[in-house]
């Protein structure tokens, strides 16, 4: 059985181009898209753009566009992992981890529930 549409509910189409990008350090910027209880984010790094290690209740799975990105699992950072362009990452909730684009890179984040340091700018890790 199907349940009845709802008229309050609505779809949106978005266009990456079209969406404002947010400037957050000298070599990273970033593009969002935000809905109800989940987040897709555009993330542009330079080469040598370093995440710095950092945790959050947020799942998250980095879908490597263009690039590579090297990633540093855990409190000791003792698992390595490079992503390379058409290669995914999912990283579960709290898990500590860091990063650095050994390429320019683009890569698209998803993350639930959305993350609210992104969206009032209090991610200040990123903004060195």
């Amino acid at each position: 059985m199907t349940p009845p549409a709802s008229s309050s509910r609505s779809v949106t189409w978005y266009a990456w181009d079209q969406l404002p990008r947010e400037t957050v350090s000298s070599q990273l910027d970033r593009r969002l898209i935000v809905g109800d209880r989940m987040m897709l984010a555009h993330v542009y790094l330079k080469k040598g753009c370093i995440v710095p290690k950092h945790s959050h209740e947020n799942e998250q799975l980095t879908y490597i566009l263009e690039g590579v990105l090297k990633f540093w699992i855990g409190e000791d950072e003792s698992q390595e992992v490079l992503v390379r362009a058409g290669e995914v990452l999912h990283i579960p909730s709290n898990v500590p981890h860091k990063a650095e684009a050994l390429e320019d890179t683009l890569d698209v984040d998803i993350f639930d529930p959305p993350r609210q340091d992104w969206l009032n700018k209090t991610d200040a890790y990123l903004r060195k």
